[in-house]
C-alpha cells in the first residue's frame, strides 16, 4: 500500500478529507474509532502494545502530579487543526474543561507521542504540531529508551530538536517547572 501512495499520479486521485468531512464521517459512523485526519487523509492508527500503555500512563502519573492548575492533560484526546486532527497519547493544554464543549483544543502547550510501533508516523506528525504552533512535542521512543524533544515551532517544523537518553532530565521549556528524569518513565 505504501508503495501505490508514493506513486504522484495515484497521489492525486486521493481524495482528501477537511475536518468538517471528517467530523460528519465520525458522527454518520462511517469511519472507525482507530484512525486520525492527518493533513486530510484518514490514517489508521497502530495498536497500542503493552510497552506503549506502560510508558504513557507512566507519563500521566507524573504530569497530573507535577502540573500548575491552569493546565489539563489529555490522554489521546483530539486537537483540531488546520487540515489535521491527531490525537496524541498526551496532550497539555491550558483552559479549563468546559472550554472544550462544543470543539476540540486547536492547539496544546506540549504533546507527547510514545512511539513503539508507530515511529515513522509520530515523526511525520512533528510537521503538523510545529505549522499548530505547540511550543513542544516530545518522542518518546522507550526501545531505543530515548525522548526526542522538539521546541521552537516555525511554520512547518521546529527549530531545536535534541535527544536525550535514560539518565536524563527532561524539563519543559514552557511549563514552569515540569521535569523529571527519563528512567522514571521506562521499565
Amino acid at each position: 500500500m505504501t508503495a501505490l501512495l508514493e506513486s504522484p499520479a495515484i497521489r492525486q486521485q486521493v481524495h482528501l478529507m477537511s475536518i468538517d468531512e471528517y467530523h460528519r464521517a465520525g458522527l454518520t459512523g462511517v469511519l472507525s474509532d482507530d484512525v486520525e485526519l492527518l493533513r486530510g487523509i484518514v490514517v489508521t492508527k497502530m495498536p497500542k502494545s503493552p510497552l506503549h500503555e506502560l510508558v504513557a500512563d507512566q507519563l500521566m502519573d507524573i504530569l497530573l502530579a507535577r502540573l500548575p492548575n491552569d493546565f489539563k492533560v489529555r490522554r489521546a484526546g483530539p486537537l483540531t487543526l488546520r487540515d489535521s486532527e491527531p490525537e496524541p497519547d498526551i496532550s497539555v493544554v491550558q483552559g479549563k474543561r468546559d472550554d472544550w464543549a462544543k470543539a476540540h483544543p486547536p492547539t496544546a502547550q506540549l504533546v507527547i507521542e510514545v512511539a513503539v510501533t508507530s515511529k515513522a508516523v509520530d515523526h511525520s506528525k512533528a510537521e503538523i504540531y510545529a505549522e499548530a504552533g505547540i511550543s513542544e512535542y516530545w518522542l518518546v521512543i522507550p526501545e531505543e529508551r530515548i525522548v526526542e524533544v522538539y521546541c521552537e515551532p516555525a511554520r512547518d517544523h521546529y527549530l531545536s530538536k535534541r535527544t536525550l537518553g535514560e539518565h536524563d532530565t527532561l524539563r519543559s521549556a514552557g511549563i514552569a517547572g515540569l521535569e523529571f528524569s527519563i528512567a522514571e518513565i521506562l521499565p
